[in-house]
């Protein structure tokens, strides 16, 4: 006989990749009706799949916690997609909760994302769109045996093979990546092996002048 639905599958982790963050750009003569007039930027703040799945199977809804200068600064979003626009004129964190479906019996995930709206390079003509993204993976531990039904529908969500407009994220990136990690680790490791063979070298001089 079969065990109960929310019994968990010992030894079994099952990922799923998500991309969150947030888009900017500064407002010219064509504002939204309802803009401040202090307020400069458009921008909206999302979490989806890496090449926009529908992520709401296991995803039930996300919570976005603006600041509290805004009016109903709590805002629920139960259905995909899971973004956000607003205007504002100032950058600051954005508190984000995932709510996972009912199956999955699983704790509400919370993180912070720092709104961006000005470009990390200063020289970007303003006008650009500003983009502040980022990779992740949720790791579901163990997942009840209904969950995992409900995972293993859509066992996909992987990341592309090479860069596209949709999706900044690749696994030609990620391998690049990892690349230039070791590249780092192996000159790191150089740079300690000369460090050590100056402080042999001086050691010896000390002794020899004694």
């Amino acid at each position: 006989m079969a065990g109960p639905p929310n019994k968990r599958i010992k030894t079994i982790s099952v990922s799923r990749p998500i991309i969150y963050g947030n888009t900017a750009k500064k407002m010219g003569d064509v504002r939204p009706p309802n803009a401040p007039a202090e307020h400069t930027h458009i921008w909206t703040i999302f979490l989806r799949g890496p090449q926009n799945e529908d992520i709401s199977y296991y995803i039930k809804q996300v919570v976005f916690k603006l600041h509290d200068t805004y009016p109903n600064s709590t805002r629920i979003i139960s259905a995909p997609p899971f973004e956000l626009t607003e205007t504002g004129w100032g950058e600051f964190d954005i508190n984000v909760k995932i709510h996972f479906v009912e199956e999955a019996n699983e704790k509400v995930l919370s993180f912070y994302h720092r709104l961006r709206l000005h470009p990390y390079d200063m020289t970007q003509p303003s006008q650009e769109e500003i983009k502040s993204i980022f990779y992740d993976e949720l790791v579901f531990n163990e997942p009840n045996e209904q969950f995992f039904q409900i995972l293993m529908t859509k066992p996909g969500n992987l990341l592309p093979s090479n860069k596209t407009e949709s999706c900044p994220f690749s696994k030609q990136l990620e391998i690049e990546e990892i690349d230039r990690i070791n590249d780092g680790i192996t000159e790191v490791e150089k740079q300690i092996e000369e460090y050590k063979d100056k402080v042999t070298n001086k050691i010896k001089e000390k002794s020899v002048d004694m």
